[in-house]
């Protein structure tokens, strides 16, 4: 293989929680932590991207919320982030920028991009390989902005990283 697998998140939000919409966001975590485990195996260089619909810590959301009973916070779905680092991937914006908030979610309700009352549910992700490749990365907070954005501002990472590295990659078995 010649490259690098990125695979888009899309991850269910869950909410309301307890119910239907938590239980099917927690059987795809599942899903999810089973089939990246299976990635990190073959030993190929691949990127995680995109909204996880889960804060992984009360670092990751405004000082001061009210934010306890939705589905982003819960334990379970906290428990599920973790495990999927577990298997070595590099949670590589935390990594870059290990303290302060690191927001790439406002919600368009009760003034949050305005108060800067923002969460973190948008994560890149990183096998061993490439994390040892990255060269930098943020969130473009004064995208979300604009007129018209999105309430998620874009995540973004640099990796020093040619074909000819995939060759050098470990392989699985």
């Amino acid at each position: 293989m010649d490259g690098v697998l990125v695979a888009s998140i899309y991850l269910p939000n869950g909410n309301p929680q307890p119910g239907p919409k938590f239980a099917y966001k927690l059987t795809w975590f599942d899903r999810l932590i089973a089939h990246a485990a299976e990635l990190m195996a073959a030993g190929v260089p691949v990127v995680l991207a995109g909204d996880f619909n889960v804060v992984p810590t009360e670092a990751d959301i405004w000082p001061g919320h009210h934010e306890q009973d939705n589905a982003l916070l819960q334990p379970e779905a906290r428990t599920a982030f973790e495990t999927l680092l577990a298997q070595g991937w590099t949670d590589c914006l935390r990594m870059l920028q290990p303290d302060g908030p690191l927001w790439t979610f406002w919600g368009y309700l009760r003034h949050r991009w305005p108060n800067d009352k923002g969460m973190r549910l948008d994560h890149l992700l990183l096998t061993p390989f490439l994390a040892e490749r990255l060269r930098g990365g943020g969130v473009s907070r004064d995208t979300r902005g604009q007129e018209g954005a999105s309430d998620h501002a874009p995540a973004w990472i640099e990796i020093a990283y040619s074909p000819k590295d995939s060759r050098a990659a470990p392989s699985a078995g």
